[in-house]
């Protein structure tokens, strides 16, 4: 699988992913240059969204780093060790947000486009 087919169907997915990103999602143009991270939230009965109704911890299961630069797109990390999860926290101020996919559909997503949180993470990620 490529590295926008896996980014495509995290987004689109049935697992929780928050997205990190340095500029608006544009899949399908894939112009200029996007740095992403995805952060795949745990499910179970203590997760937020669960069936304690929003309450309980946020967790993240794995973290995943996207970048597109002028049409390629590549994966730069991934990491699902909790010591390394543990350098990364979900933002509080995360709300709904537009994808737009590579087949030029717009998907609603989870996530913020925060240049300088993107930055202290690809710092964590080195």
């Amino acid at each position: 699988m490529s590295p926008l087919e896996e980014l495509s169907e995290l987004l689109t997915g049935p697992e929780r992913v928050v997205v990190i990103a340095q500029r608006d999602v544009d899949l399908k143009s894939l112009e200029g240059e996007n740095s992403m991270f995805l952060l795949k939230i745990s499910e179970g009965m203590g997760a937020a969204g669960g069936r304690s109704g929003g309450f309980g911890e946020r967790r993240i299961a794995a973290v995943k780093l996207f970048r597109y630069s002028d049409g390629v797109c590549e994966k730069l990390f991934e990491t699902d060790e909790e010591g390394r999860l543990n350098e990364f926290e979900i933002p509080y101020h995360v709300a709904r947000m537009p994808l737009t996919l590579h087949d030029g559909t717009e998907s609603m997503g989870y996530g913020v486009v925060e240049p300088d949180l993107v930055a202290e993470f690809l710092a964590k990620a080195k």
